[in-house]
């Protein structure tokens, strides 16, 4: 378990992720695909969470500079999608966030979102991560595809030496071969190590890369399973992408979960944190190293 504690504000609060507190939700569409479709997803998220008493932050982006075609949708920009983001903020009554892929995106992302996120292929970015520190709101700082977990500490050093130590750390698979990610789950307690909470990203995790020539393909009937193993050892918060209508999806359709499977995946999860919970209370950490 990690021995810090971030707090991601929210419109009436704030919502406090790692050492012991409930497990958080990180969810919603890949990409923004227009307003009317953010406040639709936030709501259908919203009430969900409600109703198995989960904390949640809404996430999706504005700009997704990653992508393998020049043809394949980028998104609404950094204006509109800050504006809609702004709004699901205000009317869905709920945090939001957004990675950003230039340092010069940091500090109107930083402006309107409560926790900025940097994209696991950026991870090691000096820059990068100097904008996404200098905003002052938490930092979601996705490992990359090509980084062992124990080697996240020296991205952690960059923020707290740039004067940020609200970190989240999230797996999202580790490139084996070609066009497939595994997930180590030892990878959770390593990160832990660094003091800061963790966190599993289950929908990019199940990404096969641009298997399908100029677009990835996925594995999303093993969501399930690796979300409850994920939960057993140790995570603090869960990101998903999760969208109404997946085959139409305008970014990641083969890795977003259905939204009609939401429930079903958070309960289990929350279950298991909750259950691992209750057994370190009873049984102190479960850590065991060698004499």
């Amino acid at each position: 378990m990690s021995n810090k504690t971030i707090s991601v504000k929210t419109p009436d609060g704030q919502i406090k992720i790692g050492r012991g507190n409930d497990l958080v939700l990180i969810a919603g569409p890949c990409a923004i695909e227009s307003r009317d479709h953010s406040m639709r997803m936030g709501e259908l998220i919203a009430r969900v969470c409600a109703k198995l008493g989960v904390l949640w932050i809404f996430k999706a982006c504005y700009d997704k500079d990653c992508r393998s075609s020049p043809s394949s949708f980028h998104g609404l920009g950094i204006d509109d999608g800050l504006r809609i983001l702004g709004d699901v903020r205000s009317e869905i009554g709920v945090p939001v966030t957004s990675d950003f892929s230039d340092p010069s995106w940091g500090e109107a992302t930083g402006e309107v979102c409560d926790m900025v996120q940097i994209p696991a292929y950026l991870c090691r970015q000096t820059s990068m991560l100097r904008a996404a520190a200098v905003t002052g709101k938490p930092v979601h700082l996705k490992k990359g595809q090509f980084m062992s977990p124990w080697n996240m500490k020296n991205s952690c050093r960059k923020l707290e030496a740039f004067g940020n130590d609200q970190i989240l750390l999230t797996d999202r698979g580790t490139f084996f071969g070609y066009n497939m990610l595994v997930n180590d789950m030892r990878c959770f307690p390593i990160m832990q190590e660094t003091g800061h909470p963790v966190c599993y990203d289950a929908t990019h995790s199940i990404q096969l890369p641009t298997s399908m020539g100029n677009i990835s393909g996925g594995q999303r009937e093993f969501i399930p399973h690796l979300t409850r193993a994920a939960a057993a050892c140790g995570i603090e918060a869960l990101f998903m992408e999760v969208h109404d209508d997946p085959p139409n999806a305008m970014s990641d359709a083969n890795t977003v979960l259905d939204i009609q499977y939401l429930e079903v995946v958070l309960a289990q999860a929350k279950a298991m944190h909750d259950m691992r919970q209750e057994l370190r209370a009873k049984w102190g950490e479960d850590n065991v190293h060698p004499e």
